[in-house]
């Protein structure tokens, strides 16, 4: 295990000291956590990135077309009328979607 250094202001210390606590942790495993987190986005954002680099954009705005369709075909089938009082539903309220992308 590699040992490393950092400067930080004692403010920021302090309050990462108080967030370790509150999470029952040390400062290390702490900062541990926190590399992970971000070499997790970092690695997330790159692979975005690459794929989008190898793709066509007429090929993603097809796709997203398609979904919209799906999910406007899906919103249509699923309203009825109802003498309940209206609520929206939130997003995960709602069954899965059965969406499947056509193949190209």
């Amino acid at each position: 295990m590699a040992t490393l250094t950092i400067r930080i202001p004692e403010g920021k210390a302090d309050r990462l000291k108080t967030l370790a606590e509150q999470r029952g942790i040390s400062v290390n495993k702490l900062m541990e956590e926190l590399a992970t987190m971000a070499i997790a986005e970092f690695d997330v954002e790159s692979r975005f990135r690459l794929r989008a680099a190898r793709g066509s954009a007429s090929r993603g705005l097809a796709f997203l077309d398609e979904l919209s369709a799906h999910y406007r075909q899906e919103k249509d089938s699923s309203s009825a009328p109802s003498s309940a009082p209206s609520s929206s539903p939130g997003f995960h309220d709602s069954a899965p979607s059965t969406f499947t992308p056509k193949e190209k």
